[in-house]
């Protein structure tokens, strides 16, 4: 799944060797939050959200193969 998180988020990033993921698993839940350069949440965050909410919607549904839920964060470097 994590894997499919990065893809996504790197065919929109500009400069996707910046974009950094933290990730925190403690079994059922995972954590994924994404850090990008300010030039690139647009482009990731997407239109009226629109990217971001197909990417939680493509990983909400990978996850239940998986049997654990993901929540997906995208933050501004610097913010967090």
């Amino acid at each position: 799944m994590i894997e499919l998180i990065k893809y996504v988020v790197n065919r929109f990033a500009e400069k996707p060797e910046e974009v950094e993921y933290d990730i925190n698993d403690d079994g059922k839940n995972v954590s994924v939050t994404i850090t990008l350069s300010a030039s690139d949440m647009g482009k990731v965050i997407g239109r009226q959200g629109k990217i971001a909410k197909a990417l939680r919607t493509l990983v909400r549904a990978g996850s239940l193969k998986e049997n654990k839920k993901y929540n997906v964060d995208i933050v501004e470097r610097g913010e967090n």
